[in-house]
């Protein structure tokens, strides 16, 4: 039975804190590809309290032109490694390797509650709507809806694949495919453990260890794709304008779309990273013009697309070829990068030596160092990025393999010394209240 926090835990540990920045140089080795973290002990099923588990610090107002991240709160309570983020409305969402999902409640960051006890290490995320979708190790992808009519906010409310689509399949030969040696499953079925998800127009996306990628209907939770995507585990997947991009520890990020009226996807691309380096995660810009990989090398590498109408013979009906051509290698950390996100201009990377990088995007898809944040004691696994109206930054959400959750803010680059000047006043008269 799950036990919604309450929210006065936290009531006497409000402050007021001043957003700060960093200007520390970055770290930057070469790492292994993708491990995979093993199943860890869950969480116990009793009442649910994670008081004491929020420290608040106290951020000093930095000097002109020395300027210092500290992290604005940091959250622990997981059993395992923090594995993935998602923001749901006034809720964050952070799941971890001890298969326990913690809802903390905005804008004062306190713990309401804790699901998902037993379902399998969660490796990935997604809010849509009124619903949420986790992805596990157990090669399941379960759906929890979210309603404030009953004590269960986050109520499970089915199992992917369905019941339903497993009964439309089972009895038909051509409904499996082989896995390995003397083992098959229905192709509707993931064979090894969900790394990533991804939401594009009514649809969900799952990326597997088992190299495929399939494609699920949120209309009826119907499995309608299943797509040998990669040769060597999928890690990440972004989707944008109508293309799905899947990055790989093959080294490959491949674009995915529809032609014409085909209900299918096809190959439409494919970005090329640095050969023996893993690509473990894939972010796009909001336009679709920048795609940007991060990869077991420390480095970032981002491509440019491009487009181009072209006539189909005699048809008058044009169809988009689009192509992505490499145009930023941006060794970003000394270990491999984990994680990424962007928030317009910016864009953040979560590496394996602990630190984030904050990197403003210049002409040409160029990557200019903005700052680094330390803090973390361990990997940085996951990143999300919200817009706060304070001061023209964002607000950063990092969970690492150290077992917490730490919010930070970020401002925008400043173009003079003295806007430098002025941005420091502002926090000094107008103070994030947490």
């Amino acid at each position: 039975m799950f036990h919604p926090m309450n929210s006065t835990l936290l009531e006497n540990k409000r402050l007021s804190t001043s957003p700060l920045l960093s200007a520390s140089a970055a770290s930057t080795t070469r790492s292994s590809s993708t491990t995979r973290e093993t199943d860890e002990t869950p969480p116990d099923s009793g009442p649910f309290s994670l008081q004491d588990h929020v420290k608040y610090q106290f951020p000093c107002i930095p000097l002109l032109g020395s300027f210092s991240y500290r992290s604005l709160a940091v959250l622990s309570g997981h059993v395992g490694s923090v594995s993935c983020l998602a923001l749901c409305g006034e809720f964050i969402l952070s799941a971890s390797q001890g298969k326990d999902i913690i809802v903390w409640q905005q804008p004062d960051f306190s713990p309401f509650m804790k699901f998902g006890q037993g379902d399998g290490s969660v490796k990935a995320v997604v809010a849509v709507g009124n619903k949420v979708f986790t992805a596990h190790q157990d090669s399941k992808i379960r759906v929890w809806k979210v309603s404030r009519r009953s004590e269960n906010v986050f109520r499970l409310v089915d199992t992917l694949p369905t019941t339903k689509d497993y009964l439309g399949k089972f009895m038909k030969q051509s409904n499996y495919v082989q896995t390995r040696r003397h083992h098959k499953r229905l192709w509707i079925e993931h064979a090894d453990s969900i790394s990533c998800l991804a939401f594009h127009n009514e649809l969900i996306y799952s990326g597997s260890w088992d190299k495929t990628l399939k494609v699920w209907r949120i209309s009826d939770l119907k499995c309608v794709e299943s797509i040998k995507a990669h040769d060597d585990a999928i890690n990440g997947l972004v989707a944008s304008k109508g293309i799905v991009y899947s990055a790989s520890a093959d080294g490959k990020i491949k674009a995915w779309g529809k032609e014409g009226k085909k209900s299918t996807h096809c190959l439409k691309g494919i970005l090329q990273g640095h050969n023996d380096a893993s690509l473990n995660s894939v972010i796009v810009s909001e336009d679709g013009r920048w795609v940007y990989g991060g990869g077991s090398d420390g480095f970032v590498m981002g491509w440019e697309a491009s487009s181009s109408s072209i006539s189909n013979g005699g048809d008058v009906q044009n169809q988009l070829e689009v192509s992505w051509k490499l145009v930023c290698e941006t060794k970003a950390h000394r270990m491999a990068v984990l994680s990424m996100c962007l928030m317009g201009e910016m864009l953040c990377s979560g590496s394996a030596d602990k630190s984030i990088g904050i990197w403003k995007m210049e002409a040409f898809g160029k990557l200019c160092k903005f700052g680094v944040i330390s803090g973390h004691e361990g990997p940085v696994k996951c990143l999300q990025a919200a817009i706060y109206n304070v001061g023209g930054g964002f607000m950063l959400y990092s969970g690492g393999l150290d077992k917490s959750l730490r919010v930070w803010w970020v401002a925008k680059p400043s173009k003079t010394r003295e806007e430098d000047t002025n941005s420091a006043k502002s926090s000094e008269e107008f103070p994030i209240v947490l």
